[in-house]
């Protein structure tokens, strides 16, 4: 700043220019100059580069861009991250959808909201599940997740033209085969006819499992896996815009399973991968337990 007033104003001096603008001398003598900061930025922009070209990164926002870089030991702060961002059209333009994958008009039972009243301290204490849906150019698809709220860890999932109860039943039955819950689970899904059903809830009475449905109209009580969604749809679906239903199933699949369950970082969780705060929390308790 002092610099293009200097430029501007030739007749005052340097000590008239810090005294106008409240800037010491000493930083103006000590200050990067101008090659030496398009250098600097030159270097940010590569390591942003780099990151966005990751599986992980690549619709990180300035936060996460900023957080993967201060953890690769660079001092730097969001407002410079966004800045070169904006300057070199890198900041994440997401689309947006929706479509209605919830129907409650049924008979089936509907079991009460415990979400609310669980506090997490463990792995395989509250899982929440949902289903959303995916548009290909030539059909429609729908996938049903189940997460772990401790972790955010997707534990089981499902892609299928289908909204039939085989969609989110496969998901379960997978995240069962995978992490073997025991009894006391809690189940957390909206009240749609698929979670509702005898199938599937007979499934959760088997493993011992409790069940808890949302309250009406009530989106938050299932913000875990909605956020999840937009993850999702805005780092996997809208950048790669699947063609075919074999490609959104292999990449979907890759992406659950290998991007954000063990290299994308979270902000609720310390800026850690879900599997890498899982690991943590174990290491955690068996130290506590030695």
């Amino acid at each position: 700043m002092i610099v293009d007033l200097h430029a501007t104003y030739p007749e005052l001096s340097i000590r008239r220019l810090c005294a106008l603008t409240g800037t010491g001398r000493t930083w103006y003598y000590r200050r990067p100059s101008a090659q030496h900061q398009r250098v600097r930025d030159g270097e940010v922009l590569g390591a942003i580069v780099a990151l966005r070209a990751q599986d992980a990164g690549q619709s990180y926002g300035y936060r996460r861009i900023t957080a993967a870089l201060q953890y690769q030991g660079m001092a730097i702060n969001h407002k410079r991250v966004v800045r070169i961002m904006r300057e070199h059209d890198l900041l994440v333009r997401p689309k947006r959808a929706f479509v209605v994958t919830t129907d409650s008009a049924h008979r089936d039972r509907i079991y009460p909201n415990l979400a609310p009243s669980v506090v997490l301290e463990r792995p395989n204490q509250l899982w929440v599940a949902d289903i959303t849906y995916i548009q290909l150019p030539t059909s429609d698809c729908y996938l049903a997740c189940l997460l772990d709220a401790f972790s955010r860890c997707c534990v089981g999932w499902h892609l299928d033209r289908t909204l039939a109860t085989t969609l989110p039943l496969t998901a379960l039955e997978r995240a069962i085969a995978t992490r073997a819950p025991g009894p006391g689970l809690i189940h957390h899904s909206d009240r749609g006819v698929q979670y509702a059903s005898a199938r599937y809830t007979d499934r959760l009475h088997s493993i011992e499992a409790q069940i808890s449905m949302s309250r009406v109209g009530n989106p938050y009580d299932n913000a875990t896996v909605e956020s999840f969604y937009k993850t999702l749809k805005h780092e996997a679906v809208y950048l790669h815009d699947y063609r075919t239903f074999a490609e959104a199933q292999a990449h979907l699949g890759y992406w659950i399973e290998t991007v954000y369950n063990t290299q994308r970082l979270h902000s609720r969780l310390g800026y850690r991968p879900p599997v890498a705060f899982e690991e943590a929390h174990m290491a955690a308790v068996a130290t506590h337990g030695q």
